[in-house]
């Protein structure tokens, strides 16, 4: 007689099926800095833009304190001439 209804490994092939789904799903979140494709919690590394202006960037990395007060007057001399 047949066993029960998962003995006889008629499901075999949803084994691979869920775990190439699996792997795609984190690697797709790797790609953006996050895990498993939920967002990272570090927002701020999305606040500068590619076509944001040298003072605009500046002014952002001095608000996320990536630069002391000292560094942001130097750059901001050296872009204002």
């Amino acid at each position: 007689m047949a066993g029960s209804e998962f003995g006889d490994f008629s499901f075999w092939w949803l084994f691979p099926l869920v775990m190439m789904a699996l792997c795609f799903f984190m690697m797709r979140g790797r790609k953006s800095g996050s895990i498993c494709g939920f967002s990272s919690h570090h927002k701020e590394r999305n606040l500068i833009n590619a076509a944001d202006s040298p003072m605009d960037i500046l002014d952002k990395r001095y608000a996320l304190g990536e630069i002391s007060e000292e560094e942001y007057k130097e750059k901001k001399s050296i872009l204002d001439h």
